[in-house]
């Protein structure tokens, strides 16, 4: 649903998803309801193309695709929002939703942790603590005759 107001789904600073590769369902959510609950089609779902999608670089689409391989079918991401009653709403929750999950997706991955050895002197107050509490022990020891 392209609108003036709505130029895209913004992701970060330089991901924005054009609103043309969005597409939507709409069907009647679960649950308990009241008088509109058989005629509202108020379930959301937001169905965006990943593998296709040309908001993305080349390297952007294959960490997302490596990232979201689980809850991909075909390329395909699908969000579904139905914690709402009206429909708006459950289209506002999905499109963060889909904002998150594809912000998440496309953060890189955390540095490589480098090993460390402890210092010298970590090491020397290790062993003088564990020679202590053995001292400490050896005299709660009955005595050796």
């Amino acid at each position: 649903m392209p609108a003036a107001h709505r130029p895209g789904l913004r992701i970060n600073a330089r991901v924005t998803i054009p609103e043309s590769e969005l597409s939507w369902r709409f069907s009647r959510s679960s649950g308990p309801g009241g008088q509109g609950v058989n005629t509202a089609d108020s379930r959301a779902e937001l169905v965006w193309d990943a593998a296709a999608s040309a908001a993305l670089s080349p390297v952007q689409r294959e960490r997302l695709l490596t990232h979201l391989h689980g809850r991909l079918v075909g390329g395909v991401l699908t969000i579904a929002a139905s914690e709402h009653r009206e429909q708006l709403r459950n289209r506002d929750a999905a499109r963060a939703r889909l904002a998150a999950v594809v912000a998440d997706a496309l953060r890189p991955p955390p540095p490589a942790r480098r090993p460390t050895t402890p210092s010298r002197g970590a090491t020397e107050r290790r062993l003088k603590a564990k020679k202590q509490r053995t001292d400490v022990k050896r005299l709660r020891r009955p005595p050796d005759d």
